[in-house]
């Protein structure tokens, strides 16, 4: 199951698990759609992987397996590419 990291590690913008605004690595690096899109043309700088939309998770199936609370931000934020 995915863990639906809250924010951006580039900007710290929140990311809820129902937004459509999140992307992922493989292992679930995540960044807002802005971030990925523009700073970071779409790589990790993590691993260098592909980012990809997360799926949002809904209704009953996100009050029963909530986001995670645990916020990751990058001190400098991510450099771009």
């Amino acid at each position: 199951m995915l863990e639906l990291r809250p924010n951006c590690e580039c900007c710290g913008t929140d990311l809820p698990g129902d937004s459509t605004d999140a992307f992922i690595c493989s292992f679930e690096c995540t960044y807002c759609r802005d971030c990925s899109d523009h700073t970071l043309k779409g790589r990790c700088p993590n691993c260098g992987g592909q980012l990809t939309a997360r799926p949002p998770r809904v209704g009953a199936a996100l009050a029963r397996n909530p986001a995670s609370t645990l916020r990751i931000v990058k001190d400098k934020g991510c450099s771009s590419r």
